[in-house]
């Protein structure tokens, strides 16, 4: 189960991911507040998303951050606290800084990436081993940023089956990255009944990810394209966040 619990933890800040054509699904004071919980009914944690404007050497950025950390009987023999940031351009979403700061049951991360776009290069800070890299690449989102620029990507002429792609850069490599659309459904939350959007998050097989086949995620159909439910299937019971209070919203959320 300690296993599980980590992997939802990173599985949850990778694919929490959606969709239109221009910036306007999110906006700076935008929060997010998710509850976890294994197999329906123990609480396992709680994950939050930030964001706010900034300007980052004179560039106009948005600056969000994630948190995740385990609680109640979870947390007892698997503490989870989990901080993730990343500093991105408000109209390109071209993430500048990355920042991941990690402890789960004592295995631990603390790394910053910068992206250079004059050379291509990330640069990666690793504060645990003391040794930098230094990584070419192309065109790439990280974790973080990643959310936001799905988010605004054009959904509404999407076919089942159909897939959204991207390069998503995460520990010093370049990871595939897709979203299969599944169809829509109205589903039951505690904020009522409420339209979304299926997707299904998966890379390509034998990657670290292989395991992202059994999640599935629920997106609003509306404006904001925030995730509402994300439920990951294991062998023993299943994972889940919801949505469980939110603010700073840039459209309405609407209910049916």
């Amino acid at each position: 189960m300690r296993k599980n619990v980590l992997l939802f933890f990173t599985l949850f800040f990778i694919s929490i991911t959606f969709c239109q054509e221009k910036v306007s699904a999110f906006k700076g004071g935008e929060e997010l507040r998710y509850k976890m919980s294994y197999s329906g009914f123990l609480r396992a944690g709680t994950a939050v998303l930030k964001v706010e404007e900034k300007e980052y050497q004179g560039n106009k950025v948005f600056h969000t951050v994630g948190k995740g950390w385990t609680s109640g009987m979870i947390k007892w023999f698997f503490a989870v606290d989990d901080r993730y940031e990343s500093y991105f351009d408000r109209d390109t979403i071209k993430p500048y800084i990355f920042k991941r700061k990690i402890d789960e049951g004592g295995y631990k991360k603390h790394r910053i990436t910068s992206f250079n776009y004059g050379s291509n290069n990330a640069y990666i800070q690793d504060f645990i081993s003391q040794k930098d890299t230094s990584v070419s690449f192309v065109d790439v989102q990280d974790m973080l940023s990643s959310f936001y620029y799905l988010r605004n990507q054009n959904v509404e002429n999407m076919d089942e089956g159909d897939e959204i792609a991207i390069d998503m850069f995460m520990d010093s490599e370049i990871y595939p990255f897709k979203l299969r659309f599944l169809g829509k459904e109205t589903i039951r939350t505690k904020f009522g009944k409420i339209k979304t959007l299926i997707f299904r998050p998966f890379v390509q097989s034998g990657r670290v990810f292989k395991a992202q086949e059994s999640v599935t995620l629920w997106i609003t159909d509306d404006s904001n394209k925030i995730p509402v439910k994300i439920k990951a299937d294991l062998a023993v019971g299943s994972l889940r966040a919801e949505l469980e209070s939110y603010k700073g919203l840039v459209g309405p959320f609407v209910k049916n």
